[in-house]
């Protein structure tokens, strides 16, 4: 029977938190959804924090420590993978003046600042967004240069932390690939997590997925997901190509139409969906074997 792992994404750091009540904002509330997640099946929850006034996401190193203070103290194991996603917000100042950037949206950070938060509270797994695009509509970019990638790749080596590199388009995955290739990865475990469906990365027709799956190293693991309606469907998806398994709130709001999800429901249909399949569902300790993890705090 082929295994595969289930990650819950809690609650990441879009605008949804006024479109669904079940969307964690607080410290107590992102590791009550995550230990939740757990519960039905989730082996790893993958975590941001939020504002605690705005519910924007934010890079909060107390904020960080209170929760996985909070998902440790727990007496259900779980797999923590905190993001390394922010502080690349870049958002221009309009189709004629792009300079100044505007101060809505923008949010740049070093690679040291950047990775603060994850050498300071030490998850299992942490995130990288492997490039630069155009998310989403408007003026605002995600902004990751090679030579800010590659200082977050050194740092990852002087710490035990294994790196996930999300990859929302075949360019991200052919970088990632050369980061290896240059040695900036010694003595990691390789995690690929292949991003489809969110604009204007990877679309999320099965030709693209293939065509990212076939660009994946053999030595390499990999996960895959795409976002909104499509993520229940994915989760068949990537078992099917051999890959792992991405649901929750971060991603997609909704169980069925006109249903809103919990994380903790996301797993649980993912987890119905999996062994329908006659996959075997990995328990956070087959996956640290797997992934070569060490268990912190």
């Amino acid at each position: 029977m082929p295994s595969v792992f289930i990650t819950c994404a809690v609650t990441g750091g879009g605008n949804t938190v006024h479109k669904s009540p079940h969307v964690p904002v607080t410290p107590e509330q992102i590791a009550d959804s995550a230990i939740e997640a757990a519960k039905a099946g989730a082996a790893v929850v993958h975590c941001h924090v939020r504002d605690l006034e705005t519910g924007a996401q934010s890079r909060d190193r107390d904020l960080y420590k209170e929760l996985t203070d909070r998902i440790r103290s727990a007496s259900t194991d779980v797999i923590i993978n905190l993001t390394g996603g922010t502080g690349a917000d870049l958002t221009l100042g309009g189709v004629e003046n792009p300079l100044p950037l505007s101060e809505d949206g923008t949010d740049m950070a070093g690679a040291t600042e950047r990775m603060a938060h994850i050498v300071e509270c030490m998850p299992e797994i942490a995130t990288i967004d492997m490039g630069t695009m155009n998310f989403g509509e408007g003026d605002y970019i995600m902004t990751n240069s090679t030579s800010q990638l590659d200082e977050i790749a050194r740092q990852f080596q002087a710490i035990d932390v294994q790196p996930e590199l999300e990859c929302f388009d075949t360019g991200h995955l052919w970088y990632a690939k050369s980061q290896e290739e240059r040695g900036l990865y010694d003595g990691k475990t390789m995690n690929a997590q292949l991003c489809m469906g969110v604009p204007w990365g990877a679309p999320d027709d099965m030709n693209t997925l293939m065509a990212m799956v076939n660009n994946v190293p053999s030595h390499w693991n990999y996960s895959a997901f795409s976002i909104g309606r499509r993520q229940l469907e994915y989760v068949a998806a990537a078992a099917l190509v051999g890959a792992n398994i991405r649901v929750g709130l971060e991603d997609n709001l909704y169980l069925s139409k006109g249903v809103l999800a919990t994380n903790g429901a996301l797993v649980e249909r993912a987890t119905v969906i999996l062994e329908a399949m006659n996959f075997n569902v990995m328990g956070p300790d087959e996956v640290r074997d797997q992934l070569n993890l060490t268990k912190h705090g």
